[in-house]
């Protein structure tokens, strides 16, 4: 695996209560929040790649600057891209895409789940600059 790899996989797990789980086998890292699914980490076709949600808009605005980011594989293509870690992108660009995820899936979580967690890490912790 690359080093852009193992940094995205250490930056998914220190997110505040992420869960990692392996549904489609050993070889897709799914990190969920509450059971639900802020990020796939897998090796396809010689490059690691990591799925992530994003604003339908930002998603095409991604796909326009970045080479590196596509349209999300085997996801729905208007809410997920799907990043190839080859180098070509700032760890940073890639962290504040990471983020976004995240923050777009807590936002979506039962209110007591997201009052929970904000009041246990802070909205700081959880939403970051996507607040």
């Amino acid at each position: 695996m690359s080093q852009g790899y193992e940094t995205s996989k250490t930056y998914l797990l220190n997110k505040p209560e992420a869960q990692l789980d392996y549904p489609f086998g050993p070889e897709a890292e799914v990190y969920k929040i509450f059971g639900k699914m802020f990020a796939l980490l897998y090796h396809r076709n010689g490059q690691d790649c990591v799925n992530l949600k994003c604003d339908p808009q930002e998603a095409i605005e991604l796909r326009d600057v970045f080479d590196a980011v596509q349209p999300g594989y085997h996801m729905n293509k208007k809410h997920w891209n799907t990043v190839v870690l080859n180098g070509s992108l700032p760890q940073g660009e890639i962290e504040r895409m990471i983020d976004n995820s995240y923050a777009l899936v807590v936002k979506s979580l039962r209110k007591g789940e997201r009052l929970g967690l904000e009041a246990r890490h802070g909205t700081q912790a959880i939403y970051g600059s996507a607040n």
